[in-house]
């Protein structure tokens, strides 16, 4: 597993799981791909997930050499994926962008926002209606106006169907895997565990970005063409667009690495900056001014990766004489990363005393508890973030779980099943939310369920050689008719088994 550079997290993470099905959850992947044998192929176990989730998609380097020859010393440095999931974050940015999504005619709920832990300052689409975006961007934007800008934009190639066609199948797969491998996964921002990890042959980003994500000039020209006319139509001004392309500059000698990935993915020219100006000119909303929850919304988000991805920096940043949310908020996500629990839970409980009715605020009151190995009062907050989150919960379901079965305490499996089984209904689902409702099912001592979960959780994994033994065990134990029996059944076709074992 990939932690932050510099962490003890890795070692953490892969401590051993006191859950009864560990050894037949984690066992080592023995695949191939493409064709080309991999040598030691990557395993990562989970004990604790992170509330900023850190998922690793882990390029293989003969699947590189396969399809592109030996990869340059670049490429390997920069070959893995970390995706940061984040109930609070996506709950934002998504009620932001709406609007935008309505009046290009998409479905709100069908569209993905992934953030990627990367400094760069990027954002794409790939794999259909999923828009990626880079820590560096969100943390670059001076306004969110400038955040809805590029959403516009990203939205823009959605809806022309930009995905660039010659590599539409590689990338469809890339995505199909790396969305199964637990982007929903649930948890609580961890102090010193890595969280949640996948482990799996994937490609790697600088391949995915420079190589076929990448779009021509006519394409971005139309994309923002698009995108100015979805802002316009919700009544949002079309500045921060121009602002921000105006920031990253044509030939600016200033430009530095962090900037070059737009510029690789998204062709620069001063024709786009030029015609973005114009529009803003003509435009009824270029005066138009976002409210200043959504502004204050965006400074929490930010204070929040802050803290957790540069816990010093942060604390640096965020002054102590600071008493805005949005800087004790970061302090708060330093302390606790930092295990600083002294220093954190004032800052947690003050937190939650201005803002009473916030979800996500007793979500982070769970995972401090949580995660400083009290999981009997991480019950009670995380509890009333269900409650008040309603159908945007998926996530702190998980961790309302997570907290009950951490207890092994048989009478509140019954508790966590029905959280897991809500959340796995939603975009929660991923690899470790099927491995508690594993853990759960053997509080219960029900073998067969422990196997029908168990191979839901390898095939998240992408472990099919698990995934398919599972499902016929599970087959093999569960009542013939059952929704377990049916859902096994459908995984051992997924997994290549046709035929019907052996009762």
């Amino acid at each position: 597993m990939l932690t932050q550079p510099g962490s003890s997290d890795a070692a953490m993470a892969t401590a051993p799981n006191r859950c009864q099905i560990c050894k037949r959850v984690c066992r080592g992947l023995r695949r191939s791909c493409a064709g080309v044998r991999c040598s030691k192929p990557e395993v990562v176990t989970v004990r604790k997930p992170s509330r900023l989730v850190s998922v690793v998609a882990i390029m293989s380097v003969c699947l590189m050499s396969l399809v592109w020859g030996a990869p340059p010393a670049s490429a390997q440095r920069r070959s893995e994926m970390q995706i940061l999931s984040d109930a609070e974050t996506d709950h934002i940015i998504r009620k932001m962008a709406r609007p935008i999504f309505q009046a290009a005619g998409i479905d709100p709920d069908s569209v993905q926002i992934l953030l990627i832990n990367d400094p760069t300052v990027n954002a794409f689409v790939a794999g259909g209606q999923n828009i990626f975006i880079h820590t560096g961007l969100l943390l670059d934007v001076d306004n969110a106006d400038q955040l809805l800008g590029v959403i516009a934009h990203e939205t823009g190639h959605i809806s022309g169907g930009h995905l660039v066609r010659g590599a539409e199948a590689m990338d469809n797969a890339f995505l199909a895997s790396l969305l199964g491998m637990g982007l929903g996964i649930a948890g609580g921002l961890a102090s010193r565990n890595a969280g949640a990890g996948a482990a799996g042959v994937m490609l790697g980003q600088h391949l995915a970005e420079r190589n076929y994500l990448s779009f021509s000039r006519t394409q971005e020209a139309s994309a923002d063409q698009a995108g100015l006319s979805f802002l316009e139509q919700s009544g949002i001004s079309a500045k921060g667009m121009e602002t921000f392309l105006e920031k990253l500059g044509v030939n600016d000698p200033l430009m530095n690495d962090r900037d070059a990935g737009y510029r690789l993915t998204h062709p620069l020219t001063r024709e786009r900056i030029d015609a973005v100006k114009a529009f803003v000119a003509r435009s009824r909303y270029s005066n138009a001014q976002l409210p200043s929850a959504t502004e204050a919304d965006l400074r929490r988000v930010q204070a929040k990766l802050y803290g957790y991805l540069d816990p010093r920096g942060a604390l640096v940043r965020y002054k102590v004489n600071d008493p805005s949310p949005a800087a004790r908020y970061g302090r708060a996500y330093a302390y606790f990363r930092q295990g600083d629990v002294k220093q954190a839970t004032p800052l947690v409980d003050g937190l939650i005393a201005d803002e009473p009715k916030n979800p996500y605020l007793y979500e982070m009151k769970g995972d401090l508890m949580l995660q400083t190995g009290r999981a009997p009062d991480a019950v009670a907050p995380y509890r009333k973030a269900v409650e008040m989150a309603g159908s945007d919960a998926g996530t702190i379901r998980v961790s309302l779980a997570h907290a009950l079965l951490e207890q092994h305490d048989p009478r509140l499996a019954d508790e966590a099943l029905k959280n897991l089984q809500i959340a796995s209904k939603g975009k929660a689902q991923s690899a470790f939310l099927w491995r508690l409702t594993a853990q759960a099912w053997s509080m219960k001592k029900n073998d067969g369920m422990v196997a029908y979960a168990t191979a839901e959780e390898a095939l998240a994994r992408g472990d099919m050689p698990m995934a398919k033994a599972q499902a016929e065990r599970a087959e093999r134990m569960l009542p013939a008719g059952s929704p377990g029996w049916l859902r096994a059944q459908d995984i051992r076709g997924q997994t290549g088994g046709a035929d019907k074992p052996e009762r």
